[in-house]
C-alpha cells in the first residue's frame, strides 16, 4: 500500500510538473506586459547611469574581502563596519552561542510567542547606554523609522524635517497623517520660520545625526535650542553615529558635547554595533509603550533571531570598553582626510569617517571608482538621484579593522587616479 502511494505521487507530481513546463511555454498576458514595462524603466536607469551592480563577497565583511569573480583581495572602504566588529571573533562567538541556545529564529512576533530574555536584556541594555528611560527593538532602523511616526502623531501634530534625512526617515514621515514641513539642510533659520507659524498640538523635528552621503553633523545645539523655545520634540536618527562617534561613542549629541539633548534616538545594531542587523528606538517610556502597542513593523515582523541579538549584545560590551578602538578610527579618519587634500582632492563632511571625495560629474566619478578598483581597493561612485544632480562622488569610509597602511594606500591610489583622469591638475 505504501509502494502504491509512493508511485501515485510520483506520477502525480510529474503530471504537475509538466501541466507548469506547458504553461511557462506560453506566458500570460499580464506577465508580458509587466516584461514590457519593467524593461523600458530598467533601461532608463542604464540611460542615466544610476544602475546598481552589486558585487558579491566570498568572504567574511572586514577590512580586506574576497569577490566573486576577481582574484585576489580587495582594501574594503565602503561597509559601515566602522569598528571592525562585523567579523570580530568576541561577536561571531556570542552569536554562535545564542544560535546554540535560543535556535535560529523566534518564527513569530513579540506579543505573540517571539519575545525572549535576550531581546528584554539588549532592550534595557540599550536605554542604559543612551541613558533614556527605554527601548524597543526592531528588525532594521529602516523599521523603527516606519514605525515612529504613524504611531506617535496625528492630523493635530506637525513634523518638521531636514531635506537630507535619510529614505527611512522620508518613507516613514509619508506613513503619518500629520503636517509636514522639509527645511533646507541644516538651516536652522528655515527651521524657526517654520515652527514659529506652526500651531501644530505636537511639533516634532527629525534630523540625522550624521547625514550618510555627506559626513556631515547635525547642529544639535541649535536644534534643540529650537525645541525648546517652539515646545517641540527633537528626533534623531543616529545610525551613523552609534557605538564610535563622541568620546565614549553615545552618538551626536557627545561629539556635539549635547548629551541628553535628544528626546527620541532612533539607530542601528548593524553598522557599527555588531555589523549584523536590526534597529530600535529609545527615549520616554509612554513612547515606548506605545510603539509596542500600535507600531505595525514591530507588531507585523518577525522578531530579530537570536544570533543577532546576542552578537548585538557582545558588540555593546565591546562598544563600552573600545576607547582604543574609537581612537585607532578617528586618527585613521584624520590621516585619509589629510592625504587626500594634501593630494589636491576635495573630501566633504565633519571630520567623520564617512570621507565622500567630491567629483561633480557622473561618470567621472564612476572612472575614479573604477580605477581604485583596478588597484584592489573596493570603493563604490554615488551620482543622481542619490545625491543631488553636480554632486557626483566616491564614498570612502574608514573602519578601526584598517591599518594606517591600508589607509595610506588608498590614499596613494586616489591621488595617482586623481591625476590620471584630470580631476587634479599635475
Amino acid at each position: 500500500m505504501a509502494l502504491r502511494s509512493q508511485l501515485l505521487r510520483k506520477v502525480y507530481n510529474a503530471t504537475n510538473l509538466r501541466n507548469l513546463h506547458e504553461l511557462n511555454k506560453k506566458e500570460r498576458a499580464g506577465v508580458a506586459k509587466l516584461r514590457e514595462v519593467l524593461e523600458d524603466r530598467l533601461q532608463e536607469i542604464k540611460k542615466a547611469k544610476t544602475w546598481k551592480h552589486e558585487r558579491v563577497l566570498t568572504s567574511p565583511q572586514q577590512a580586506t574581502v574576497t569577490v566573486q569573480g576577481a582574484k585576489g583581495e580587495y582594501l574594503n572602504f565602503c561597509a559601515n563596519n566602522y569598528l571592525g566588529f562585523s567579523n570580530h571573533p568576541e561577536v561571531v562567538e556570542a552569536a554562535k552561542q545564542s544560535l546554540t541556545k535560543y535556535g535560529a529564529g523566534l518564527s513569530s512576533v513579540r506579543f505573540i510567542c517571539g519575545t525572549q530574555t535576550l531581546h528584554k536584556e539588549l532592550e534595557q541594555r540599550l536605554a542604559q547606554f543612551h541613558g533614556r528611560e527605554d527601548a524597543i527593538l526592531y528588525g532594521s532602523c529602516f523599521d523603527a523609522n516606519a514605525g515612529l511616526f504613524e504611531s506617535m502623531l496625528t492630523p493635530e501634530d506637525a513634523v518638521f524635517s531636514d531635506a537630507l534625512n535619510h529614505a527611512s526617515i522620508i518613507d516613514g514621515i509619508r506613513l503619518c497623517k500629520a503636517q509636514k514641513y522639509r527645511y533646507p539642510h541644516r538651516d536652522l533659520n528655515e527651521l524657526e520660520h517654520l515652527l514659529a507659524h506652526s500651531e501644530a498640538r505636537i511639533k516634532l523635528i527629525v534630523t540625522d545625526g550624521v547625514f550618510s552621503m555627506d559626513g556631515t553633523v547635525a547642529p544639535i545645539k541649535g536644534l534643540r535650542d529650537l525645541a525648546d523655545k517652539y515646545r517641540a520634540l527633537l528626533a534623531v536618527d543616529d545610525s551613523h553615529a552609534t557605538g564610535f562617534f563622541g568620546d565614549t561613542g553615545r552618538g551626536t549629541e557627545e561629539y556635539c558635547g549635547m548629551l541628553g539633548a535628544a528626546d527620541i534616538i532612533c539607530s542601528t545594531l548593524g553598522k557599527a554595533v555588531s555589523g549584523a542587523s536590526g534597529g530600535y528606538t529609545t527615549g520616554p517610556k509612554q513612547l515606548i509603550t506605545l510603539l509596542r502597542n500600535v507600531s505595525r513593523p514591530y507588531l507585523f515582523s518577525n522578531s530579530p533571531p537570536p544570533p543577532v541579538v546576542g552578537a548585538s549584545l557582545k558588540a555593546l560590551e565591546l562598544v563600552e570598553t573600545g576607547e582604543e578602538l574609537r581612537q585607532r578610527l578617528r586618527d585613521n579618519t584624520a590621516l585619509f582626510r589629510t592625504g587626500l587634500q594634501s593630494a589636491g582632492l576635495t573630501v566633504s563632511g565633519d571630520q567623520h569617517p564617512i570621507c565622500p571625495v567630491m567629483v561633480g560629474d557622473a561618470p567621472l566619478a564612476v572612472e575614479l571608482a573604477s580605477g581604485m578598483l583596478e588597484r584592489g581597493i573596493y570603493v563604490i561612485a554615488f551620482s543622481y538621484p542619490v545625491v543631488p544632480k553636480g554632486g557626483a562622488r566616491v564614498r570612502v569610509q574608514l573602519s578601526a579593522a584598517h591599518t594606517p597602511q591600508d589607509v595610506e594606500r588608498a590614499v596613494n591610489a586616489f591621488a595617482e587616479i586623481g591625476r590620471k583622469i584630470g580631476l587634479v591638475k599635475s
